[in-house]
């Protein structure tokens, strides 16, 4: 029987899927681009076929980007001249999320043997 702590390695690369395939839906709804496969493809391939250099990589890549949609989004908060709340809930939960996913990734490639 398989355990949730096995299962539980898979959710940094089914949050970043959903993610992706969210935006890139929502990006067809008014623009008509559908090339998002070619993003959810690394994630998948971790998930079918692990491989530790993918991970390494995708985990530093993620955390560099993540930490760049911090500074992004505190950057938008200073310039606000009123605050809306719902905005500032979920994007502050949308940046915490992605952050502490790419550090679980990196975690994970760290951690585990191929």
């Amino acid at each position: 029987m398989i355990s949730i702590r096995q299962k539980a390695r898979f959710i940094p690369y089914l949050y970043f899927i959903s993610i992706i395939i969210y935006w890139f839906t929502d990006i067809n709804k008014h623009n008509g681009s559908t090339s998002y496969l070619i993003l959810v493809f690394p994630f998948l391939w971790q998930i079918i076929k692990p491989n530790k250099s993918l991970n390494l990589t995708l985990g530093i890549v993620f955390i560099c980007l993540s930490s760049y949609l911090i500074l992004a989004f505190l950057s938008d908060i200073i310039r606000m001249s009123s605050l809306n709340i719902k905005y500032l809930f979920y994007g502050s939960l949308f940046v915490i999320a992605n952050f502490i996913m790419s550090i679980w990734i990196l975690k994970i490639s760290l951690k585990r043997t191929y």
